[in-house]
């Protein structure tokens, strides 16, 4: 059966049909200038979706299932924010830190600036959710969250966003630090005291079972990461419980409400320390995106990912905010903010004295890091395999295939080789923070352009007249968020008040920032000699073409073509790189709709005169 391509040059009562054979695709594309628009329609119950031809082609029906429902969804969200960050004082390593309540307090001051500064982690999350919400409603049939808006904001130069964030995602995306973070607090449930060989082999065993899990069956991921979310939930419902009847005085802590008289007392005037623990209640919150990296196995995506991220956003930051009183309620705050036990253990010590209810409450931490490791790498595996599926990284039916076992095998594989690398290979200390905090600044860079890419694509897709999203960020949330992001990429050149060797490590304080920049712009070059220098000296042209791999799953692949043959690579695949057959045009005819039967492809091109 034929493929119908129809022309729309002069309005909509002038149509001009080819009809032509070849693959049998149900594919439109829209022209506006030097941008063309693919539509297309998935599986998951979302209306079409409109998108400039250089991405990754849509999967019309999803080879990763169905199977995220509203539980996943909120669960998935939660299990990201909630760590171990909430319940601890003890800085591990700087990502880590960045999560504690105690470090927050000691940035700001007082009770009860800290309580305000949660308020606004809230509220900051709020309008990045809109933003994601806005993203997804333009392309709701596409997993992959950073990867998917990055690359249709920033269409050109064509593959430059989608090959920079790609590689430097692929060479950055290791779990390290949440794999030690578990193994610590594996070894402290049974009071034992690791040396760094038996802390780093935990942590692969730990690593090695989730990534296990995570590969034989989606749905068994699915389903031992809501159950792990559920009781890290309860925990820290137990905690926030405890703390309010330990505020009503009802326990053995005395005077509980006396850190909350004079509460803004004590308030910081270091510009440093306000600064940094914005920063901190900024990451305490991140995981409320994550639900967006499988948009496309969610039925009816938007209005699900917008009520549950909502509620699991509302839930999590209620929790915060009464675990902090626990917190403070009944730990005094020089001590919790000196301590090196976790927080949750001084307060359990406070409450109930020491004993078993502080290893257990260990082993609950433990379990709320496992939890953690799944739910965030169920997110990651799809952001990098839709890297994959643009085509600019190498071997594309690699990490775009769902065989065997029905799971995006090839970035899993790839996260837990790297992760394993970088759990054995640095040596504790500053080597290991150095390269764990190299992930930080490129990702501030990628989030503020975002943040403003939401208006390139609002103004590109009211040029080609597409349809509105069926969500619409409020611009005052979308500025808002702008600036905050920007915020996060001028903060960390701020010096820290104990001196430019005072950071995360013992030297210079920026060196990560600047060695991840690096590693952007070495990202950059590579783009520049691969796409342009290189076909230039070697006489061929980059083009993409679509692969359709067993399972249902598709991806792009960037082939070389030959100068000779371009013009008849070009004549004979569509915008997509599907390939197509003109020798057996049928000719040219008017007619204002088609009734072949066959599957479509459209072009319009506002540019066209009018009649």
């Amino acid at each position: 059966m034929g493929v119908i391509h129809r022309f729309l040059p002069f309005g909509k009562d002038h149509v001009h049909e080819v009809r032509v054979s070849g693959s049998e695709v149900q594919q439109d594309f829209i022209g506006a200038g030097e941008f063309k628009y693919t539509i297309e329609q998935g599986g998951n119950g979302s209306g079409p979706s409109y998108q400039e031809v250089s991405g990754a082609p849509v999967e019309t029906d999803s080879p990763l299932g169905y199977s995220v429902g509203s539980i996943t969804i909120l669960f998935l969200n939660i299990s990201m924010m909630i760590g171990t960050g909430v319940y601890s004082t003890r800085k591990y390593i700087w990502p880590n830190c960045l999560k504690l309540p105690a470090a927050i307090l000691s940035g700001v001051g007082s009770v009860g600036l800290s309580f305000f500064y949660w308020v606004i982690g809230f509220v900051l999350s709020g309008t990045s959710l809109a933003v994601y919400l806005e993203y997804a409603s333009y392309f709701p049939n596409r997993s992959g969250a950073e990867a998917v808006y990055l690359e249709q904001a920033y269409p050109r130069p064509k593959y430059l966003f989608p090959t920079t964030y790609a590689l430097w995602y692929l060479i950055l995306s290791f779990s390290s630090s949440n794999c030690i973070v578990l193994a610590n607090y594996l070894f402290q449930t049974n009071g034992h005291s690791p040396t760094a060989w038996q802390l780093k082999g935990v942590a692969v065993a730990a690593w090695t079972v989730c990534i296990l899990l995570l590969i034989f069956s989606n749905r068994l991921g699915y389903l031992i990461s809501n159950a792990i979310g559920v009781v890290k939930l309860l925990t820290l419902i137990f905690v926030s419980i405890t703390g309010l009847v330990v505020l009503g005085g009802h326990t053995r802590v005395k005077n509980p409400t006396s850190h909350f008289k004079h509460s803004f007392s004590g308030t910081s005037d270091q510009p440093y320390g306000l600064a940094n623990g914005l920063v901190y209640i900024i990451f305490s919150y991140g995981g409320y995106n994550n639900a967006f990296n499988v948009v496309n196995e969610v039925k009816n995506p938007i209005k699900t990912i917008k009520f549950y991220s909502s509620i699991s956003l509302l839930v999590v930051a209620t929790l915060y905010i009464l675990a902090n009183v626990a917190y403070i309620a009944a730990v005094p705050l020089d001590e919790l903010k000196a301590s090196q036990q976790i927080a949750a253990s001084l307060f359990f010590e406070k409450v109930f004295g020491s004993g078993r209810s502080v290893k257990g409450l260990n082993f609950l931490i433990a379990l709320s890091a496992f939890g953690n490791l799944l739910a965030g790498n169920i997110g990651i595996s799809r952001l990098t395999r839709e890297c994959g599926r643009q085509g600019v990284l190498p071997f594309p039916r690699f990490w775009a295939s769902t065989q065997p076992f029905g799971t995006p095998l090839g970035p899993y594989l790839v996260k837990y080789i790297l992760t394993v690398i970088m759990i054995l290979a640095p040596p504790a200390g500053d080597a290991f923070n150095f390269i764990v905090n190299l992930q930080v600044y490129p990702n501030a860079l990628y989030n503020v352009f975002i943040a403003i890419g939401i208006y390139l694509v609002r103004w590109r897709r009211g040029k080609a007249k597409l349809p509105r999203g069926v969500f619409k960020a409020w611009d005052v949330a979308v500025v808002f968020n702008i600036l905050v992001n920007l915020y996060m990429v001028v903060m960390p050149w701020y010096p820290p008040e104990t001196g430019a060797d005072g950071g995360s490590y013992h030297f210079w304080y920026g060196t990560s920032s600047v060695v991840g920049i690096a590693i952007v712009v070495l990202c950059g070059l590579y783009y520049v000699f691969w796409i342009y220098a290189i076909p230039y000296w070697r006489g061929y042209r980059v083009r993409q073409e679509t692969l359709e791999l067993d399972g249902g799953a598709n991806t792009h692949r960037l082939t070389k073509v030959p100068l000779a043959e371009l013009e008849e690579w070009d004549r004979t695949h569509d915008p997509i790189g599907r390939e197509i057959d003109d020798t057996s045009t049928a000719g040219v005819e008017s007619k204002t709709s088609s009734n072949s039967g066959g599957k479509r492809a459209t072009i319009i091109d506002e540019n066209e005169p009018k009649v």
